[in-house]
């Protein structure tokens, strides 16, 4: 009876195991099954991709000014990684690399063992391709189950892609520190060099690296990973990888000899560029509309703009010397003051220069692009432009300049330093007459003179008298730009900051180009030119003279009320440049802060230095104008008579525009005149012009 029962319950106790067994069995058979399919699905999808990659900005030279990222990756293939840098990677991370299928069989059974006796996983066996799995496919938890697909999937990896093409895609993704991943963009950051021209003491360093980026930091206390970085020397020495000679001195050597100083870290590293911030930021925005912020940050660019990294540090100095100068006579008060310069090439539109302000880091808002000022006297030459456009010529004379304007406002008539009741053009700009602008731009006619501004750039400006003095609001880089219209013969190029833009694969993705228009005739421009200089020779630029720039150059200033802002824009034929002086919040630079004290010496500074060793040149004449000997009395056309009276200057007139022969000398006239007789005018019907009684000598 009891064997019996002892046989069936034995029996029963049997077939429960078997039971349990089959179903144990069957769960694992199925989710070995699970897992392989899962491990098809992921491996369809396995690729080498690096990882976000970083867009960088280039100078016109071919220097990185700027970086945009998420992740600062700089890939490159394997032949650009050196032999040394390969080696100490492999021999820290992945001896038998070339040797195994992507599991390194040796280490596991090594890892299990000390995993058996310690109860848990404590040490690792990944090889190079199963990091890369993990990294970019898995998760990190310490699991058998995750290892189980991590090795699966190194397998299937390797068998997909190759040893070659999985350790390239593993030194391009790998995190290095100090926000530096891959090889290439760790090696400038720290070293300051390619990573195809690491030696073997820095590629120990980087592969000591690895396994805890975010544990050392290497430019502060260089000596807390040498312990680390000589191990890998040693595992390269045991490796094969080394010889005597080299081991003994690459490990005699300090972390900190080998990194870069500095100023060679920010000649290379694309993290600590520092020129041009402004200009880089107005490049940021134009890639963020014009890109996305994603693909921006993510997508590997190659820009390549128009600033010139030399010119820009001209630039700089000169801006931050004049500041600092200012300082010291400016008014206190509770912020600081700020400056801003453009530097544009006339030809081109390319802009070779910009300061937006003081200091990026304190303030990255840019007053040479988003402040919108008054310009002051700057606009005038605008004003003058329309009309000679309209017929008038540099040396007619406009009188009557004390009587009232009449304007919707009531009568107007503004004051000035250089007021007379007769002038030529050519002297009410010299001077900065304000009653010749405002007499001029009432005679030419608001319409045509605010068309003329929004031909060359200048827009949304009010239709006042009091436009003529530049109480419409501009930016320093449209004020710029406009001028370089009077220096490319009327031809106006529009500012250009990026010249093209390659994706990863060196494919141009985005062409800029300035495509000019004729906004002046070229008359115009020319004689506009010519007055400009005499500006810079004889008036309110003389200044630029008085601080050392002697290239021919032409330019107007500006100065607006309480001497809030100042304004110098000047040209030669090959560069053009704007200066801006004042506060953030308008208020008195300081006392007699006219533009020719304030702003025309930062602009002569950075002329100098920007255009050293350059040959004097200037605008050659157009076929459309003409030299002229033009009597200084009647304002007339020269005649012999004139000649002998004394009484004659050069000028220079449109062909078909020029004055009648002066109607005052003659053979009888060689004694003083009594009176003056009025002359028509270029504009007939516009304005009369009469001639101040003079004595003959």
């Amino acid at each position: 009876m009891h064997a019996t029962t002892f046989t069936r319950l034995r029996s029963i106790f049997i077939r429960t195991v078997l039971i349990a067994l089959s179903i144990a069995m069957g769960f694992v058979l199925f989710r070995i099954y699970q897992v392989k399919i899962e491990v098809e699905e992921v491996s369809n999808r396995l690729n080498l991709e690096f990882g976000p990659q970083t867009t960088l900005v280039y100078d016109s030279k071919g220097r990185v000014i700027s970086a945009l990222f998420k992740e600062h990756r700089m890939p490159v293939i394997l032949e650009q990684v050196s032999e040394p840098l390969q080696q100490a990677v492999l021999a820290a991370e992945d001896r038998r690399f070339y040797e195994h299928n992507g599991v390194d069989l040796r280490r596991v059974s090594a890892a299990m063992l000390a995993n058996i006796r310690r109860g848990r996983i404590v040490q690792g066996a990944s090889t190079i391709t199963q990091q890369f799995v993990r990294a970019n496919v898995l998760d990190r938890s310490r699991t058998y189950g995750r290892k189980f697909r991590e090795a699966w999937l190194s397998h299937r990896l390797e068998e997909k892609f190759g040893k070659n093409a999985i350790l390239q895609a593993y030194l391009n993704h790998i995190y290095l520190g100090e926000g530096y991943y891959g090889v290439e963009a760790a090696s400038l950051g720290y070293f300051g060099k390619h990573a195809s021209e690491i030696t073997a003491v820095e590629g120990a360093t980087l592969a000591a690296l690895i396994n805890r980026p975010s544990g050392w930091n290497i430019r502060k206390t260089p000596a807390h990973i040498r312990d680390r970085r000589d191990w890998v020397l040693r595992e390269m020495y045991s490796a094969g990888y080394l010889d005597a000679g080299t081991f003994g001195k690459s490990i005699a050597t300090p972390v900190a000899a080998t990194l870069a100083t500095a100023a060679k870290r920010a000649e290379m590293d694309p993290l600590a560029a520092s020129i041009g911030p402004y200009f880089a930021s107005l490049v940021h925005e134009t890639l963020f509309e014009q890109y996305g912020v994603e693909r921006a940050l993510t997508g590997g660019l190659r820009v390549y703009t128009t600033l010139d990294g030399d010119v820009q540090k001209f630039a700089e100095e000169s801006v931050a010397k004049r500041l600092a100068d200012l300082d010291k006579k400016a008014r206190p008060s509770g912020s600081p003051l700020q400056a801003a310069l453009v530097a544009i090439e006339p030809a081109t539109g390319y802009v070779r220069a910009l300061v937006g302000g003081r200091s990026f880091a304190d303030s990255p808002f840019n007053r040479a692009t988003d402040a919108k000022r008054q310009p002051g006297s700057a606009f005038k030459p605008f004003v003058f432009a329309a009309a000679l456009e309209a017929g008038f010529s540099p040396g007619t004379t406009i009188d009557g300049l004390d009587g009232y304007i009449a304007s919707a406002q009531g009568a107007y008539l503004p004051g000035g330093e250089h007021e007379t009741d007769s002038t030529t053009l050519r002297a009410a700009l010299v001077h900065s007459s304000n009653r010749a602008a405002v007499h001029l731009l009432q005679r030419v006619g608001l319409g045509a003179t605010i068309d003329l501004a929004n031909r060359v750039g200048l827009e949304e400006l009010p239709a006042v008298p009091s436009l003529a003095l530049g109480t419409g609001e501009v930016s320093l880089l449209n004020l710029t730009s406009a001028y370089t219209a009077f220096a490319n013969g009327g031809v106006l190029q529009p500012p250009v900051t990026i010249l093209r833009i390659e994706d990863p694969e060196g494919r141009v993705v985005y062409r800029g180009e300035s495509i000019g228009r004729r906004v002046l005739s070229e008359s115009t421009a020319y004689l506009m030119a010519s007055m400009l200089a005499d500006v810079v020779n004889h008036g309110t630029g003389y200044s630029a003279r008085q601080s050392g720039f002697q290239l021919p150059a032409g330019g107007k200033t500006g100065t607006t009320d309480d001497h809030a802002d100042a304004w110098f824009i000047g040209f030669t034929p090959r560069l053009a440049a704007g200066v801006w002086v004042g506060f953030d919040q308008p208020k008195q630079i300081m006392r007699h802060g006219f533009a020719s004290v304030v702003a025309v010496p930062a602009w002569a500074g950075f002329m100098k230095a920007a255009l050293t060793n350059t040959e004097p040149e200037w605008i050659e004449a157009p076929s459309g104008v003409t030299k002229i000997r033009r009597c200084r009395l009647s304002g007339g056309l020269a005649n012999e008579y004139c000649e002998l009276n004394g009484e004659v200057d050069n000028d220079v007139v449109a062909i078909g525009r020029g004055p009648e022969i002066c109607p005052l000398h003659s053979a009888t006239t060689l004694t003083p005149l009594p009176a003056v007789a009025p002359v028509a005018t270029p504009a007939t019907g516009t304005m009369s012009i009469y001639f101040t009684k003079r004595e003959q000598k």
